[in-house]
């Protein structure tokens, strides 16, 4: 494989049901139990390994009351790929769901944009909807992870590796960031929590967690922008990813993402690529 083409994985490792109102701004007047599933991404070729995202612990799906399907490094492992021995992780954001677990990647690099730790670690966390979706322990991982040097800090756009980018978003967060990554089928975007489901940009009815509101408008149409097409850009929560990618490594709830999908995807006519 070409140094800057890779294999992009999905990996489910929790999940939850909850009524559609937690997850939309604008009310359904069905308002019925709605899935949601939580996933690490994997990224990799011959030469170089990337995880996207560490997930949370049992403790926090227990504190939460979220189903842990696997572990999360379990999910990696499934791949051949050992936390332990991990040498970059990519960090979304700094949200439970995304950045627990980093005290098991004593080896890694963690990629972060500086605005979101910033923001993890500033003023807004005296105030306590600002700090619901964070936890203590996981930024305070990253502060010692920091302090032996293994945060590297990035500001806005900025390539990673051959192939591999990462684009400052903000909007859910204060520096949320998406990954573009080259793959055989083409450039492959991991949306992250600037598009929970395809719903909310089918829908345009964004997720109501909200640091600002006007990026938060700007990275769902940034996000489109970097997608070659509707089959490349990949929402960060929604069940519906299992069914349309085919399954990798034998297991359910793992899949790959760089393979043909098995379906179109739900973007088509929509958004950018509304007929």
């Amino acid at each position: 494989m070409h140094e800057d083409v890779y294999d992009v994985y999905a990996i489910e490792y929790a999940r939850s049901v909850r009524p559609s109102r937690d997850y939309f701004m604008f009310p359904d007047p069905h308002d019925g139990p709605l899935p949601i599933a939580y996933y690490v991404w994997l990224v990799r070729n011959a030469r170089r390994t990337i995880v996207v995202d560490t997930g949370f612990s049992a403790a926090a799906a227990a504190q939460r009351k979220r189903e842990l399907v696997r572990d999360p490094l379990d999910g990696l492992a499934a791949l051949g790929v050992a936390a332990h021995a991990a040498e970059q992780v990519v960090l979304t954001h700094v949200h439970y769901d995304h950045a627990g677990n980093c005290a098991r990647f004593p080896k890694a690099e963690f990629v972060i944009q500086e605005e979101e730790l910033r923001y993890a670690t500033g003023p807004a966390m005296r105030h306590r909807i600002c700090r619901a979706p964070f936890e203590a322990n996981d930024v305070a991982d990253l502060v010692r992870a920091n302090f032996e040097g293994r945060v590297k800090f990035v500001n806005g756009d900025t390539t990673i590796a051959p192939g591999v980018s990462v684009h400052l978003l903000g909007g859910h967060s204060g520096g949320l960031q998406a990954v573009r990554v080259n793959t055989s089928r083409g450039a492959l975007v991991l949306a992250s929590d600037a598009m929970h489901f395809y719903d909310q940009l089918v829908l345009d009815n964004p997720f109501p967690i909200v640091v600002d509101m006007p990026r938060l408008l700007a990275a769902g149409e940034r996000i489109q922008t970097l997608a070659p097409g509707p089959d490349h850009l990949i929402p960060g929560h929604d069940p519906a990813v299992l069914a349309l990618f085919p399954r990798a490594a034998g297991q359910t709830g793992i899949v790959e993402l760089s393979a043909a999908p098995l379906a179109p995807s739900p973007l088509h006519g929509h958004g950018r690529w509304a007929r």
